[in-house]
């Protein structure tokens, strides 16, 4: 009987005992001697934006002259800011414009789109890491605005990075063109 209630006793106590030592925490690793205990760490890269194109405040004068001949002049920067932080980071940008008109828009006072190029040229600044490519890199490849252009693109790499380049506009003023400030928009989108 003094066994049997000293047993009991001894399991009592040894349950109190093992009930007093803390839980390890539930992440914890347990290593024996020289061998390599791992946590695994994360961490998280967030794109910052999207993909933008910013292009200048207008109006923008690119000369003068007068009729059957040929100017032309800078648009100033045009730039795309890609903040997708992207595995595949290419984009494209493209180019389109309108009619330019002065006073009411007759015959004799529009430029047709036929008669507006565009060239790119290269890029005047680039960050990140991929292949830029300018649309049209000197003056020889201008397009006609009578329909959407690549203006620029990049065609490979990854991450955040970015592209400046200077576009030249250039007219063919028509030989019927009227005296006047003509007026008319080049666009830019990017995809």
């Amino acid at each position: 009987m003094l066994k049997s209630r000293f047993c009991a006793l001894w399991a009592g106590a040894a349950v109190a005992i093992v009930s007093t030592v803390p839980a390890a925490p539930s992440a914890a690793d347990t290593c024996a001697p020289s061998t390599t205990c791992a946590t695994t760490v994360t961490f998280t890269v967030i794109a910052d934006d999207g993909l933008e194109i910013t292009v200048p405040d207008g109006p923008v004068a690119i000369g003068s002259g007068p009729p059957g001949t040929q100017i032309s002049g800078p648009l100033g920067a045009v730039t795309v800011s890609d903040e997708r932080a992207a595995l595949s980071a290419t984009w494209t940008a493209t180019v389109w414009g309108t009619a330019f008109t002065t006073g009411g828009g007759t015959g004799s006072e529009t430029v047709p789109t036929t008669a507006v190029s565009y060239w790119s040229g290269p890029a005047t600044a680039t960050t990140g890491t991929g292949t830029f490519v300018p649309g049209q890199p000197d003056a020889a490849d201008a397009e006609v605005l009578d329909v959407p252009y690549t203006a620029f693109s990049k065609t490979t790499g990854s991450g955040d990075n970015s592209a400046t380049w200077d576009p030249t506009i250039v007219i063919d003023i028509p030989a019927q063109a009227v005296a006047g400030t003509y007026t008319g928009t080049i666009s830019h989108s990017v995809a």
